[in-house]
């Protein structure tokens, strides 16, 4: 079943119209706890500037919508609309925008844009903005320093030259102290040195990315940024979202939160109604993994 969904995220990321799948997922306006189509997000955002799809990786169907949003929005604001990855790291921003340019072939692209190993889930919105002549924004730290901060802490980034700055967001960074250093804990389950490092990576993830959406946002103005994160990362509108409003207070910010749950025909708004603006909840039978 995922691979028929890739299927059709391919097709429609060359611009045919695609099948939907209206059977396995639902739209939800949680402001209005009333089920809408991807239409209603497009049209909302009219007045916004930043979109953010929070997923679970391995989630087929929300790939497919991932895709069919982006198809959507540049069909709305034709050439007003970039794409940002947390799947890409800052350093590999010229390797993209090379591949964008149709100079260095895929196989170059993945290998040296060092992409995931689900990349496959990505490609159809990556080869759309190829097609179209759309940004994609490498959005995330590389691997090197997120290790560094997670063996050191977050003050070992200022031991780094002044060559590396370009990659990362302005420091020092500060770690989100309340709901989500609750969120974190609880997910990892202890308040020790070694928990705590980890956190300062998370934050430093978050930081890096909401730190590269307000460079392009300021350098690209209208332009409307379509952002794909794991959901942790902007649920109840923190982390990487939170980030970026600290980074540029004037963003409209406009979040989607997608998951599987056995009652996406039904949702218990007691336990999801803080998560986003919108959710997108997919029926788990089919949710697929590589």
């Amino acid at each position: 079943m995922k691979y028929f969904l890739l299927a059709i995220a391919m097709t429609v990321a060359i611009g045919v119209k695609a099948q939907s799948t209206p059977n396995q997922y639902k739209i939800y306006d949680v402001k209005k706890q009333k089920e809408i189509s991807v239409d209603g997000i497009v049209t909302d955002m009219k007045d916004a500037d930043v979109l953010f799809f929070g997923e679970e990786h391995n989630d087929s169907i929300g790939h497919y919508l991932e895709a069919e949003i982006f198809k959507k929005l540049n069909q709305a604001y034709p050439q007003h609309v970039a794409l940002s990855m947390e799947m890409f790291h800052t350093d590999i921003q010229p390797v993209v925008n090379e591949y964008l340019a149709d100079v260095i072939s895929e196989k170059n692209f993945i290998k040296e844009g060092r992409a995931w190993e689900n990349y496959n889930d990505y490609r159809p919105l990556v080869e759309y903005a190829k097609i179209n002549k759309l940004q994609v924004i490498a959005a995330n730290a590389a691997a090197r320093y997120s290790n560094a901060v997670t063996k050191n802490g977050l003050a070992t980034l200022k031991n780094f030259p002044k060559t590396s700055l370009s990659f990362l967001p302005p420091l020092p960074i500060d770690t989100a102290t309340g709901r989500y250093h609750e969120k974190f804990t609880g997910l990892l389950g202890g308040h020790g040195m070694g928990t705590m490092k980890v956190y300062q990576t998370q934050n430093f993830w978050d930081a890096t990315m909401a730190w590269s959406i307000s460079k392009f946002t300021q350098a690209n103005k209208g332009i409307k940024v379509f952002h794909l994160n794991g959901r942790f990362h902007s649920d109840e509108r923190l982390g990487t979202l939170a980030k970026l409003q600290q980074y540029s207070q004037k963003l409209k910010v406009l979040n989607i939160s997608a998951f599987a749950d056995e009652g996406f025909n039904k949702p218990d708004w007691s336990k999801f109604s803080n998560l986003g603006d919108y959710l997108i909840i997919t029926d788990p039978a089919v949710k697929g993994s590589k």
